[in-house]
């Protein structure tokens, strides 16, 4: 009988540990940062694509307003949940950058860290800090 109720006991206790060391998502946040920046890559993606289609048609690339503006994008919307869009262009590419910035008033959790999103020609996501 004892040894049955230190085997529950031993049982319950590698279950508690192993549930409150879980970290939930693919990072090191919560998930419901990790389905924001997914969705900001995916954001990057589609302006990445609209450059190329503008590059194929005009034979130079666009600013975020000209894409849009032109038809090429379809994005409504300059950023998403406290990401910001902008894009660089030079003659021989692009680097389209999602940054983080807090609205007024709010502050970044603990614990949490929204790193600078990047695409370039090359159709490679960065992510910095």
């Amino acid at each position: 009988m004892v040894g049955m109720v230190l085997t529950l006991g031993l049982g319950l206790g590698i279950y508690y540990f192993y549930l409150h060391s879980a970290t939930p998502g693919t990072g090191n946040g919560p998930i419901t940062q990790e389905i924001s920046t997914t969705g900001v890559e995916m954001d990057l993606n589609a302006i990445a694509q609209a450059e190329r289609t503008h590059f194929a048609s005009a034979g130079s690339y666009a600013t975020l307003e000209q894409l849009v503006s032109g038809g090429d994008l379809s994005m409504t919307r300059s950023g998403r949940d406290g990401y910001t869009y902008t894009v660089e262009t030079t003659s021989t590419g692009f680097t389209a950058i999602a940054i983080w910035k807090p609205q007024s008033g709010e502050q970044m959790a603990a614990g949490l860290h929204y790193p600078t999103i990047s695409v370039d020609q090359t159709m490679q996501m960065h992510r910095g800090n």
